[in-house]
């Protein structure tokens, strides 16, 4: 009997120990808002291989899909509410959420300057207090937006035009005096093939992704602003880590933020395919040129400010130089 009790005294024991080594392993579900294997998912693919190669046995991330799984604009309500524990998402797809998301991408400074600075910090805090979830990781330094058009302009004055925007730079746009409409992504083909739309902003990497070279015939210079892209974590989930699992997430964030060093060679390849494919650059120099880049950050901030005064004043403080 005393045999007896002791054999299931150890099998208990051996299950209890079995069970606490699979707990160290959590597997969180991940989405993206962009398609996978295309351009703004490009890092995150990669962090998801990076934490499922060294992550194993402390964290590792499922990948849920793309835009099929959740579509662009409900990511975030969906990380949010746990509905995703982790998604690559840009804050221009979650203006409900952060208001003053905005602000990332007027950065002047990278992300590794932020995290020095304090900035990711402040960041961070927003979005937390704001939109319940973990501000991990950014990528798109490096990467900025240009104004693709349908016909040429000969200076910055985008009167009579009409443009597809989104919140990134709506408030320049407008300031340059473009008439301006919102449609998805995936409407934005046929809008230009319609003659709907005379030109649209878009990062300088992606358009070729998306078919939209085809329709485009003109790309103007200089870019201005920045990408990004954010690494979004479940805040009830990131609290429910261990320090280990958080501190995994964490290094694999600084991994992909280093990829971002990439990003000039990768525009340097993406404007030949663009010319290749037929689009023409309209190059602003001289006093336009500063008009665009002027009007592109007082616009843009005015924007910010609008919304919180306050935050505005301290993001703007750290994010420019």
């Amino acid at each position: 009997m005393k045999i007896k009790t002791l054999l299931s005294a150890a099998i208990l024991a051996t299950a209890t120990f079995n069970s606490a080594a699979l707990a160290q392993e959590v597997t969180l579900r991940g989405v993206s808002a962009f398609n996978l294997g295309t351009t703004f998912s490009r890092e995150f693919n990669a962090f998801v291989e990076w934490i499922n190669e060294n992550g194993k046995g402390v964290v590792q991330i499922q990948l849920v899909g793309g835009p099929e799984a959740v579509p662009p604009f409900e990511l975030g309500n969906a990380v949010q509410s746990g509905v995703v524990d982790i998604a690559n998402n840009t804050s221009a797809f979650y203006p409900n959420l952060v208001p003053t998301g905005d602000a990332i991408h007027l950065a002047e400074n990278t992300i590794q300057e932020q995290r020095a600075n304090g900035c990711y910090d402040v960041i961070d805090r927003v979005h937390q207090e704001q939109m319940n979830v973990k501000y991990l990781g950014h990528a798109g330094d490096g990467m900025g937006f240009h104004l693709y058009l349908t016909k040429p302009i000969t200076g910055p004055d985008l009167t009579g035009l009409t443009i597809r925007t989104t919140p990134v730079y709506q408030a320049m746009f407008s300031a340059l005096g473009a008439n301006l409409v919102r449609t998805a992504p995936g409407e934005v083909y046929s809008a230009l093939e319609r003659g709907a739309i005379d030109g649209y902003g878009w990062p300088s990497q992606g358009v070729l992704d998306l078919g939209w070279d085809e329709q485009t015939k003109y790309r103007v210079d200089p870019s201005f602003y920045n990408v990004d892209v954010n690494l979004l974590v479940n805040l009830d989930v990131w609290n429910s880590l261990t320090d280990a699992q958080r501190a995994k997430l964490e290094e694999g964030a600084a991994w992909m933020e280093t990829l971002n060093a990439n990003n000039a060679e990768i525009n340097i390849a993406e404007y030949a395919k663009q010319a290749d494919a037929g689009i023409e650059t309209i190059t602003l120099d001289g006093a336009d040129a500063e008009k665009w880049l002027t009007t592109a950050r007082d616009a843009g901030w005015a924007a910010v400010e609008a919304v919180d005064p306050p935050l505005a004043q301290e993001l703007r403080a750290c994010l420019t130089k």
